[in-house]
């Protein structure tokens, strides 16, 4: 399979909360460019062209992650510290998604580089609405570092 071009890496191991958040971003447009990982172990793999993903180019990253907080393996609020500590990579936006409306999670994470935190609404339709409005400002709206 061929990984180049993917602008969104998306990192959630939940079946259903991924096919909710698929579904949102496919009916935005998003998804012909975006490469779902069940955990953050998958992710770092993903970015840093290791296991599965070696041959995938080391000069294209994504120009987003999704990332759920609570993951097996590698949580997204590691995956968050690695990205945002590495120079080559600190630039991409990292929005975690979960459900945890815990405050030291929250500060934790905006300490560690995140860019937003959106906490899964228990409502479908909020849910959908605001993936599609992170869909539409991060690749669209906001201007890239790079």
């Amino acid at each position: 399979m061929n990984y180049d071009n993917i602008e969104i890496l998306f990192a959630e191991d939940s079946k259903d909360d991924a096919a909710l958040t698929v579904r949102a971003l496919n009916k935005s447009g998003f998804t012909n460019k975006l490469h779902h990982v069940m955990d953050g172990a998958m992710a770092l793999d993903f970015l840093y062209c290791r296991g599965i993903y070696e041959s995938r180019n080391p000069k294209e990253f994504p120009k987003l992650i999704l990332l759920d907080l609570k993951m097996p393996k590698v949580s997204g609020m590691q995956v968050l510290e690695k990205v945002k500590s590495d120079p080559i990579l600190k630039a991409i936006p990292i929005v975690m998604l979960t459900s945890s409306k815990e405050s030291p999670d929250i500060e934790k994470c905006f300490e560690l580089g995140a860019n937003s935190y959106i906490v899964k609404p228990v409502d479908s339709d909020n849910f959908f609405n605001a993936i599609k409005e992170i869909g539409m400002y991060w690749m669209i709206l906001s201007q890239p570092a790079h």
